[in-house]
């Protein structure tokens, strides 16, 4: 998993040590395994909140570990054109490209520890699609696409497109060096990340070492989910056991408790963790697909809208029909 890493983690900042008599390490209260299935054209992917309640999740909506796969040449897929309102979606690669479009003019390609965080909003149409050199030579991807929940004042909000470099994220590591964490939004021990968000939320990457320790401090007002995206390791204050594809949805408190095992699989050499957290929104949720919205008349109206192009129109130059110049439908 490469993502973003550096030669020497000890020239990062540190996280502070946390004092053991005043701080709360969070418990784990949810542990859940996530089921496996198919996405837009076929593409794997593990559904990382099945089987959790939707007030565990708030302000989260969906997330999907998409790969890790390793494609022969001509098997690379993507989505087709769809539509999406009332949300964002957090595209994050871990190996591999993705290209990305949408009907408001956002776009762009991703690879090794890039985001695309698209914000919804009012609505719009988009694609997401490997380049075409990758459906021909094939090859590794591994990603997440996480979806964040919009408040009832921001879900007509005007359609916005963030492209966050790896390099942009925020580097840190711990008082021993002992794992790497990628701020990708929010703030963590007065770091931030480049993310823009209308909810406070954090979003890391952590890679822990084998046998390695991280005591995360995290806001007592934020909900926390940790998602192992590979490796084996223990988590909370009461060091439950997790491995590839479990998700700790964590109890109250003010820090995250994360350890490695000594002993990893070799295709998984060290704990990678996903870790979302943010504040509530304590609203009603109305989804069907790819609309969220707080109520049923608003997502027929969604539906309305989209049937009748005001979500957007796919460009003529990337319909069935063209002569083939543009990329991937």
């Amino acid at each position: 998993m490469p993502a973003i890493t550096v030669d020497n983690v000890l020239v990062l900042p540190r996280l502070p040590r946390l004092d053991e008599s005043t701080t709360t390490i969070r418990p784990v209260r949810r542990l859940t395994t996530a089921p496996s299935g198919f996405e837009g054209e076929g593409f794997p992917v593990r559904r990382a909140f099945a089987g959790v309640p939707t007030s565990e999740l708030d302000p989260f909506l969906h997330l999907d570990q998409m790969g890790e796969v390793e494609y022969a040449p001509g098997e690379p897929k993507g989505t087709s054109w769809h539509p999406h309102r009332g949300f964002e979606t957090v595209t994050y690669i871990i190996d591999g490209i993705f290209e990305h479009q949408d009907t408001h003019g956002g776009g762009g390609t991703i690879t090794n520890g890039d985001t695309q965080w698209m914000t919804a909003g009012s609505g719009l149409l988009h694609i997401e699609a490997p380049p075409e050199h990758l459906v021909v030579s094939g090859g590794l991807f591994h990603g997440t696409q996480l979806w964040v929940n919009l408040p009832k004042v921001a879900k007509m909000s005007p359609p916005k497109y963030q492209d966050i470099r790896g390099n942009q994220a925020a580097l840190l590591t711990t008082p021993d060096g002992g794992a790497l964490i990628r701020v990708i939004a929010g703030e963590i021990a007065g770091h931030q990340g480049p993310g823009s968000t209308y909810t406070p939320i954090t979003v890391t990457h952590v890679t822990v070492e084998p046998g390695a320790q991280v005591d995360l401090p995290w806001r007592p007002d934020f909900n926390a989910l940790v998602y192992v995206l590979g490796g084996r390791g223990t988590i909370g204050a009461n060091g439950r056991g997790v491995r590839t594809g479990q998700l700790a949805v964590h109890g109250p408190g003010d820090a995250l408790r994360l350890r490695a095992n000594a002993r990893q699989d070799s295709r998984t050499p060290t704990l990678d963790l996903y870790i979302m957290g943010g504040q509530p929104i304590r609203e009603p949720v109305a989804q069907y697909g790819p609309f969220v919205m707080n109520s049923r008349d608003e997502l027929i109206q969604a539906f309305e809208d989209y049937q009748a192009g005001r979500l957007g129109v796919i460009p003529a130059e990337r319909l069935a029909h063209t002569d083939g110049q543009g990329s991937r439908p």
